[in-house]
Parts: C-alpha cells; structure tokens; sequence
C-alpha cells in the first residue's frame, strides 16, 4: 500500500468539503462524504503525531550525542 502524504490528505479533506457544500447533495451522499472527510482527517492527524514524536525523538538523541 502506497502512503500518502499529510498534505495530499489536507488536499483530499479540502475536495470533500467542497463537495459537502454543494446545495444539491444528497443527504446519502453528504453522509458518505462526511465520513470519508472525517477519516482523511484523523489520518492526517496520525501522520502529524508521527512526526511530532520522530522530530522529538531525533531533538532527544542530538542532545544526548552533545552531552558525550
């Protein structure tokens, strides 16, 4: 499987949003929408953590490698 990036994933949720306000959606169709937005966005966030704990973690070990 193919990872797709925290921005493609913003690029996505932005479409959908898009897509959301359209006032001829049905409400099937937006509740589909919904869903997938909300996902495309909680993995957005996952990818976002991740980064966070790799850049604090790298921060951590280049303090320690000053230390030595």
């Amino acid at each position: 499987m193919k990872e797709i990036s925290f921005e493609k994933k913003i690029e996505k949720s932005k479409t959908i949003l898009e897509k959301l306000m359209n006032p001829e959606i049905t409400l099937s169709d937006s509740i589909a929408l919904y869903k997938e937005g909300i996902s495309e966005l909680k993995e957005a966030g996952e990818l976002l953590e991740n980064a966070k704990l790799e850049f604090l973690e790298y921060q951590k070990s280049d303090k320690e490698e000053e230390i030595e």
